[in-house]
């Protein structure tokens, strides 16, 4: 059985690097490497498994060429009105 999203937040987190990435054309391994993280870490972060630091995103948005904002914006911490996980 898959692991599961930790959280609403992580997942969506994870589906707007995953698109971002796609849009660039970029393998996992290439966003990896950008961005000085293991691809194994960067699946986990695309699936919703990982809780990521801000310096990890921060690393992950220049890698992705975007503003880290973007790939937060609008997310609630678990427990909050509307996120359903955690």
């Amino acid at each position: 059985m898959a692991k599961q999203p930790i959280s609403d937040a992580a997942e969506t987190f994870g589906a707007r690097v995953r698109a971002r990435r796609n849009e660039l054309g970029k393998s996992q391994e290439r966003l990896a490497d950008d961005s000085g993280m293991h691809w194994t870490f960067i699946g986990q972060v695309e699936r919703g498994q990982r809780n990521v630091s801000l310096h990890n995103i921060l690393k992950l948005a220049e890698a992705l060429g975007v503003d880290a904002a973007e790939l937060v914006r609008g997310l609630r911490a678990p427990g909050e009105a509307g996120n359903s996980k955690g």
